[in-house]
């Protein structure tokens, strides 16, 4: 590898979402006052936007105080690895045709209890990168320019 090359590819929009699709766990970031907090969640993708279920807790209550969150998915294989930011905003679904459209993505919680409230993260500005994943380069001798 030449230190020309980049490992680093920034992934287009539509990539990104190609990516999260494959994916069904990510990790929802808060911020309230001084606090920020990050919880694994398990999702689903409905059109353009992020689905997950809650219960009442913390991080419905700091959603709650604070709208504006981070949600991040990343994978990896032995070759490559990326990882796609959506900053945005999640709101509570309360009308009957949103629930009933959440429920449709088939979204399950991962461990049983009971987790009735859904959450819809609707992204304001996605990100992602790719990365090639190979040998770190020598430290000795001589570099290139």
């Amino acid at each position: 590898m030449s230190l020309y090359d980049n490992p680093v590819t920034v992934l287009p929009e539509q990539r990104c979402w190609e990516l999260v699709r494959t994916q069904e766990l990510g990790r929802l970031v808060t911020h309230v006052g001084d606090v920020v907090d990050v919880f694994p969640v398990n999702y689903a993708v409905d059109d353009e936007g992020i689905i997950f279920r809650t219960a009442p807790g913390t991080k419905l209550l700091e959603l709650t105080v604070n709208a504006d969150v981070i949600f991040e998915v990343d994978d990896h294989t032995d070759t490559e690895a990326w990882s796609v930011i959506m900053r945005g905003r999640a709101t509570a679904l309360e009308s009957e045709a949103d629930i009933e459209r959440a429920e449709n993505t088939g979204l399950r919680p991962w461990i049983p209890t009971l987790k009735r409230v859904f959450v819809r993260i609707e992204p304001t500005r996605i990100s992602g990168r790719g990365f090639r994943r190979d040998p770190e380069p020598e430290r000795t001798g001589v570099a290139e320019y």
